[in-house]
């Protein structure tokens, strides 16, 4: 790949032009058409979170107190930039990908905890699975469950995560106050469109991973170049960057021509053309069911 560089200008431009876009959409385009202003945030929010992404994989520059500062507002408002970086790179332990247990990132549960599940939370985790549940109500589940478990975390004191939640009220401190002193945009539709953003994070999340024998086999290849590639920063390529997790987001297309074939003989094929292909075949159907059907208790 050649010779890392000290700062990778493309990741830094586009984090640059983020923070623009998504000023204007919360100011002056909001005043102007409220509307535009929203669809200007929610797109932005979702670039942000996917740039934070970039920065806990050691993206823009060499240095990681540096990435972390340049992504330190929290324009998502509602994950702690310490907590996805420290979930996401337990995550990245191949291995354990769709575990119930050890992938904290996975959707796929226990059969044993699903079966002692009430019937309602069934239902709801079973809408949650179709590509329209994760968009309506999937921020919600998310946000509930990943906050349930950082609870118990801090209550039985695990390192680092209340630390995490202590940091991230500053982070979003810095975005109320840019709200309240330059906003344009009632509160409502500004917390429509965060949610929003989380929506369309969740259209990348919705399969990037299959239960599957095999760990190459669990990861997808979604050939799309289009809006959602941009805002997921090809990580629709999701076999390449777990097999490169230090590629830049940039880069990730052209690993992925070199060795077209072999990523998808690796993965067995679990592949699709597009995202609008995801969402014909997805939209009101489950791709996985939610008890995990491969699994085996250790």
């Amino acid at each position: 790949m050649g010779r890392v560089p000290v700062v990778e200008w493309p990741t830094l431009g586009l984090l640059v032009l983020t923070y623009a876009v998504w000023a204007l959409g919360t100011t002056v385009v909001s005043g102007l058409f409220l509307p535009l202003g929203m669809v200007l945030v929610a797109l932005s929010a979702a670039l942000h979170s996917s740039l934070c992404h970039e920065a806990l994989h050691g993206h823009p520059t060499r240095h990681r107190w540096l990435n972390e500062l340049l992504v330190f507002p929290q324009l998502a408002l509602f994950v702690p930039y310490g907590r996805f970086r420290d979930t996401h790179i337990e995550h990245h332990r191949d291995e354990r990908l769709t575990d119930p247990y050890d992938d904290p990132e996975t959707n796929f549960l226990d059969p044993e905890v699903w079966a002692r599940l009430p019937g309602w939370v069934r239902a709801v985790l079973r809408f949650n699975n179709t590509l329209a549940g994760r968009l309506l109500i999937g921020p919600l589940v998310g946000q509930a469950v990943f906050m349930a478990e950082d609870w118990r975390a801090i209550r039985v004191g695990r390192p680092g995560v209340l630390a995490a939640w202590l940091i991230h009220i500053p982070a979003v401190a810095l975005v109320i106050w840019w709200m309240v002193r330059f906003g344009q945009m009632p509160v409502w539709a500004w917390l429509v469109s965060t949610y929003a953003a989380l929506s369309i994070l969740k259209i990348r999340t919705f399969l990037e991973h299959r239960a599957h024998e095999t760990v190459p086999g669990r990861t997808v290849i979604i050939e799309d170049r289009g809006l959602l590639a941009l805002l997921f920063l090809n990580n629709n390529l999701h076999v390449v960057h777990h097999s490169r997790p230090g590629v830049p987001w940039y880069r990730l297309w052209s690993v992925y021509q070199d060795e077209r074939e072999a990523f998808r003989t690796a993965n067995d094929h679990y592949h699709y053309r597009s995202y609008g292909e995801v969402f014909r075949r997805y939209f009101f159907r489950s791709k996985d069911p939610v008890p995990h059907p491969l699994w085996k208790r250790p």
